[in-house]
């Protein structure tokens, strides 16, 4: 890296999504929606878990980090693509810019391991439930948490040192409404050879290994199900993981298109629509997904609203 030729930035500019006036007003009225929403249901979500002792489970233990998660993903990025939306100047200054990305990141990668620790908790659910509140202690769900978040952490500081340290000796402007790495390296007049590598190597191996998990986790859950005499109480135990999978399916696989793609079929404007579901309309979809199919998240609702009104 020639040191010599960098200038010193000291912000960003997002391209942002559109031009179009009124499209932007239209986007503002429709994200604020979004990001409303879920505000009140993640927020909700943890709440409700908080303040109901039947729900002090492993399983809605986790549910409450993949609600904050989604919170922190969704208000990483929702707050200030709102504002630009509207606004003249859609600046972000140099650090900032990594505290975005920093914060987004980790997120992320916090809910694609999570997701793979929440498979674990069904299938020892499952497999083994009288054994269960001692193989899912609330130790060990710390320590599992504990682990999930340091090594987000790690993964994403290491991406962000990387992609910080980089010449950025030309234009300014990001064509996206968040700081993302892709379109960083664009503007780099570095070698980014080295961080292509680092992001498919590194991102590549924790979504590998979350979705080895989930599909190893779940061969154990069917067999497990399967050795179940009864048909009810099989379906029964097997329900309790639909929310799981829809979640699993609906995250990874747009992990999976994002990062997966080949070069020669990528565009910034197809990865900005991508990034919007991501970034906004997941993380409102999995607490809806979790209280309309939780027959235990429905009762706590019920008993909240007959005890205040």
């Amino acid at each position: 890296m020639d040191t010599g030729n960098c200038s010193s930035l000291t912000e960003f500019i997002f391209l942002g999504i559109t031009d179009n006036t009124k499209t932007k007003v239209i986007l503002f009225t429709m994200f604020l929606l979004v990001y409303l929403i879920t505000l009140l249901a993640n927020l909700g979500m943890i709440t409700l878990i908080r303040m109901d002792p039947q729900l002090h489970t492993p399983m809605y233990f986790f549910l409450s980090h993949l609600s904050f998660c989604d919170l922190s993903i969704s208000t990483a990025v929702g707050p200030k693509m709102l504002v630009d939306l509207l606004a003249k100047n859609k600046s972000i200054p140099f650090y900032g810019c990594a505290l975005q990305l920093l914060v987004l990141y980790t997120f992320i990668d916090c809910e694609c391991l999570l997701l793979a620790v929440m498979a674990y908790d069904r299938y020892k659910a499952i497999s083994s439930p009288l054994l269960y509140a001692v193989s899912m202690s609330s130790g060990v769900c710390s320590l599992l948490m504990a682990g999930v978040y340091l090594v987000s952490i790690a993964e994403t500081l290491i991406h962000m040192t990387l992609a910080f340290r980089l010449c950025f000796c030309g234009s300014n402007e990001i064509n996206h409404f968040f700081c993302d790495v892709a379109p960083l390296l664009l503007l780099s007049c570095s070698d980014t050879q080295v961080n292509e590598l680092l992001i498919f190597t590194a991102f590549g191996f924790i979504e590998l290994s979350t979705i080895s998990g989930v599909l190893v986790s779940y061969c154990y859950i069917i067999l497990s199900v399967l050795k179940i005499h009864s048909a009810k109480a099989g379906f029964k135990a097997f329900s309790t993981c639909i929310s799981h999978l829809t979640s699993v399916a609906i995250f990874q696989g747009t992990m999976l298109f994002m990062y997966f793609r080949s070069s020669s079929s990528y565009s910034l404007d197809e990865d900005k629509m991508t990034s919007l579901f991501y970034t906004l309309v997941i993380p409102m979809l999995n607490p809806l997904i979790y209280s309309l199919r939780n027959k235990d998240v429905k009762q706590t609702l019920k008993k909240l609203k007959d005890k205040w009104f």
